[in-house]
């Protein structure tokens, strides 16, 4: 993986990070988009939501060659999966919910496989050459 994929990568999870925030926040402290939303899952919502900060976090901290990136990244995509564990049993217990909020939170753990992985080729990058 290239310098340059990393730099790639490091501003999509910022910009990924800002579009969580405007969507989610939205939602959240719109009424008018609340009601648009639909059936959403209030649990999702707010873990999406304030994921979106550590998005930019982990971004700036691939930009920046931060050995930190990778626990970040890696805590978050762990958290995902169990948050979209529970959305599943939300579900499965006969909860409301829009079928956008699946696609959604798939969406969400294929990007953080991408983050993780890249913060952890650079982590590995920094300890050969260190």
């Amino acid at each position: 993986m290239s310098k340059y994929l990393v730099r790639a990568i490091a501003i999509a999870a910022v910009v990924f990070g800002l579009l969580t925030l405007k969507e989610g926040g939205g939602v959240l402290f719109d009424g008018e988009t609340q009601r648009a939303a639909g059936d959403y899952v209030p649990f999702v919502l707010w873990f999406n939501f304030l994921t979106g900060f550590f998005y930019i976090f982990i971004g700036i901290a691939l930009w920046r060659d931060m050995a930190s990136g990778f626990a970040l990244a890696f805590s978050v995509w762990v958290a995902s999966l169990v948050v979209f564990g529970l959305l599943a049993l939300h579900i499965a217990g006969g909860g409301a919910y829009e079928e956008r909020t699946i696609v959604a939170m798939s969406l969400r753990s294929a990007v953080l496989t991408v983050i993780a992985i890249a913060t952890y080729w650079q982590l590995k990058q920094r300890r050969k050459y260190r």
